[in-house]
């Protein structure tokens, strides 16, 4: 689930680490990016697109988030997160998953966690800027399905606009961020209740 003229004579700022070399102005971006998923919500249209750049595929859900919890709301599902625990919800079929959330920092119900620790898993390079967008890449550090992820984020608030998943064989994956605002969520939204929803099968998997 879930999203440009060069700028001339504009080179990205290198310094060398102990763990290789570091774009600085992606990482500010990536930085200011993360700093934006507070308590927030927005909504996240996904689609597929083939090596030929058409549409297979197009979904559109609803996402509350604060601080590495969510809740992601689309047709007749949710999948809810506390940061430890992921409850999924098929509501059609009256039962919930139940897993431990994963590791991977490639969690893109998760884009906060991706931003904030890009480095652990992956190299960041500043591509260019337009009317105000950057583009940075991001370029898996070990082998994965895709070549890189590409985001669009506002220079100024460094807001998240888009996300790209490259994949080698020329198809990619687009998560559009649109309706981003400021929500007060209660703590009680990131967690199912069984107590609740009496009759709903729980599917332990832990």
């Amino acid at each position: 689930m879930m999203l440009m003229g060069l700028v001339a004579g504009v080179q990205a700022q290198i310094s060398h680490t102990e763990q290789g070399a570091v774009d600085q102005k992606a990482d500010a971006l990536l930085k200011r990016a993360a700093s934006q998923f507070g308590n927030v919500s927005f909504k996240v249209t996904a689609s597929m697109l083939d090596a030929q750049k058409k549409e297979t595929l197009r979904q559109t859900a609803q996402v509350l988030y604060c601080k590495g919890c969510y809740r992601v709301s689309v047709a007749d599902q949710e999948v809810i997160c506390d940061g430890k625990t992921v409850w999924q919800w098929n509501k059609t079929a009256r039962e919930v998953a139940v897993t431990n959330m994963g590791t991977d920092d490639v969690d893109l119900m998760n884009p906060a966690r991706l931003l904030k620790n890009y480095d652990k898993s992956f190299r960041a390079k500043y591509i260019r800027t337009d009317d105000g967008v950057a583009l940075v890449d991001l370029q898996p550090r070990s082998a994965r399905s895709f070549h890189k992820i590409r985001l669009f984020m506002n220079e100024k608030s460094g807001q998240l606009q888009r996300m790209e998943v490259h994949k080698y064989d020329s198809s990619r994956e687009v998560y559009e961020i649109t309706e981003f605002k400021r929500a007060s969520t209660p703590a009680s939204k990131f967690t199912f209740d069984p107590s609740q929803h009496a009759g709903v099968e729980i599917i332990d998997m832990r």
